[in-house]
């Protein structure tokens, strides 16, 4: 048991769930400041706990979008997270309750901190270590970002349309180093764009999801 839990990465999970708590607060003022009902605000992160989705559909929701076309945009944006289920499957759990609950905590950086830990014993605890502090400190972290944002008098004032796509393009940047990442990324926002005039408020964004078929094609 003692090779199992690493000291350091129990300092390494701790530095990012606080990194994870202050894009939380982030999402809960944006969510606030954007109209949203505070109980909804805190519903999303404990039911859903998936950051990109949840910034994503409130922002289709304050951009004036149906709800149906916010919650398909969230959906298709967290499909990704079933070849990430696959691929820790075996880390997480041995049993399927194990599993359940383990794919409620399943997130880009806890699969990302399992898997450079191999997969046996020391891999399970990290992924759970992960798993268990980004799930507090993401609902904590919403919390007090609700409670700060719905202090705000004028949010108009704040730019908070622009704040949307600068919380989604922060969260996209870290995979832009990529080639096939770049030319998903500018397909997307091109379809994104050309279908903005043409459509409703929020199925622009799920147009942008034709850049996925610029994935894996080889370059010229």
């Amino acid at each position: 048991m003692k090779r199992t839990m690493d000291r350091d990465d129990l300092r390494d999970a701790l530095a990012l769930a606080a990194a994870i708590g202050v894009v939380g607060a982030s999402f809960g003022a944006l969510a606030a400041a954007a109209g949203v009902p505070v109980p909804l605000t805190i519903a999303m992160s404990l039911l859903v706990f998936a950051g990109g989705s949840q910034f994503l559909t409130v922002a289709v929701v304050a951009a004036g979008g149906s709800p149906i076309a916010a919650v398909a945009a969230g959906l298709l944006l967290n499909a990704r997270h079933l070849p990430f289920g696959l691929a820790v499957s075996g880390v997480v759990a041995d049993r399927w309750p194990g599993r359940l609950l383990g794919a409620h905590v399943l997130i880009d950086e806890s699969v990302a901190f399992a898997r450079a830990r191999g997969t046996g014993p020391r891999a399970r605890a990290a992924y759970w270590l992960c798993g268990g502090l980004f799930f507090v400190f993401w609902n904590i972290g919403t919390v007090v970002g609700v409670l700060a944002g719905s202090a705000v008098p004028d949010p108009g004032a704040f730019g908070v349309d622009a704040a949307f796509p600068a919380g989604l393009l922060a969260l996209l940047l870290p995979a832009l180093g990529r080639a096939d990442a770049r030319r998903v990324g500018l397909g997307a926002a091109g379809a994104a764009l050309v279908a903005t005039p043409l459509l409703p408020a929020g199925l622009p964004v799920i147009i942008g999801l034709l850049g996925l078929t610029l994935a894996g094609r080889e370059e010229r």
